[in-house]
């Protein structure tokens, strides 16, 4: 499935919207589990794994009512490590999440541009505009500009161009002329040459639909003899191959992109807690049942499975609740 079709599939939604919900008992619940000495953070796992995004907004409302305190702060000087770090971005709506995770991976020494990468290049046109704006209300500054200040290169151009969204075209329809000179304007700029024009590569993977670029991916390993990825991996490197072959991933099957990504969160040793919370909160209500089915599909053993052995404690607790059932 291409990543554009992903949003609209409501088969994929594991964190479901509580019935018969009504904000004031959660809220008390959750200040009970935090008030005196000790936590209980099993009440909170109870509470806020099982609530969607927009349960827990009208949770954190009851919450200042109730007891004159802000949830979140309150989360914050309670908890600890990834398991405050998991429950705080569940507290957050979703597309200021998705700005703080872009502003954190910018701010400070260094710029860890595989979260740039990762959200840029999976989300839809719309969803890029939200996280903006959402960017631009929380931290008083354009997204675009702070990527520009704090990358350089082709990155830079790639990530500007990706954050543009000119590339979202539902329209099914596909030139077969137009996917054929795509294709060999990719090859010479590529394979042909000496070299590399990296500005083809980037105009094309960023302004062209995902129907018409799985034509052009095609037309173009009958052409070099080769796939695309195979040609951006020896003609590029370094982050722009890795946001190259993202788009590429991403188009080919966003669910499949996110399983591999979790799957190397976990795998060997240690954890990219950050990868692992980042993928679960944001697709849990989009499209995390069916990657789940993918990444059994791909590495023959459940999601959950890998979390149990890879986490401990509330912190896998709560994964566990986000995830749901195994396929």
């Amino acid at each position: 499935m291409a990543w554009w079709k992903a949003w609209i599939e409501q088969k994929g939604v594991s964190v479901k919207s509580s019935r018969h919900f009504n904000p004031d008992p959660d809220a008390e619940t959750l200040y009970k589990a935090m008030k005196g000495i000790g936590t209980n953070e099993q009440a909170i796992i109870d509470v806020l794994t099982q609530r969607s995004n927009a349960q827990r907004q009208q949770i954190a409302k009851s919450f200042m009512a109730q007891f004159g305190k802000d949830l979140i702060e309150t989360l914050k000087s309670e908890l600890s490590a990834e398991f405050e770090r998991l429950i705080i971005a569940l507290m957050y709506p979703p597309y200021r999440y998705e700005a703080k995770e872009l502003y954190d991976a910018m701010k400070g020494l260094g710029t860890r541009e595989g979260v740039i990468i990762e959200i840029l290049a999976s989300r839809t046109k719309n969803e890029l505009q939200e996280i903006m704006k959402a960017y631009e209300e929380d931290y008083w500054s354009s997204l675009e500009e702070d990527i520009q200040a704090d990358t350089s290169g082709y990155l830079e151009r790639i990530l500007v161009c990706l954050l543009q969204g000119s590339r979202d075209d539902l329209c099914g329809f596909v030139d077969p002329g137009l996917a054929l000179q795509d294709a060999q304007d990719l090859y010479a700029a590529g394979e042909k040459i000496c070299g590399t024009d990296e500005m083809k590569f980037i105009t094309i993977l960023c302004t062209r639909s995902a129907t018409h670029l799985m034509r052009v991916f095609e037309d173009y390993e009958k052409m070099a003899s080769k796939s695309i990825e195979d040609s951006i991996k020896s003609e590029t490197h370094g982050s722009l191959e890795e946001a190259m072959l993202t788009v590429v991933k991403c188009t080919r099957n966003l669910h499949s992109y996110f399983a591999e990504r979790l799957y190397y969160a976990m795998k060997g040793a240690g954890t990219h807690d950050g990868t692992l919370i980042r993928i679960i909160v944001s697709r849990s209500e989009i499209d995390l049942n069916l990657i789940k089915c993918r990444f059994k599909e791909m590495y023959g053993k459940t999601l959950s499975s890998m979390i149990v052995e890879d986490t401990s404690s509330d912190y896998k607790n709560a994964l566990l609740n986000l995830v749901g059932s195994d396929p």
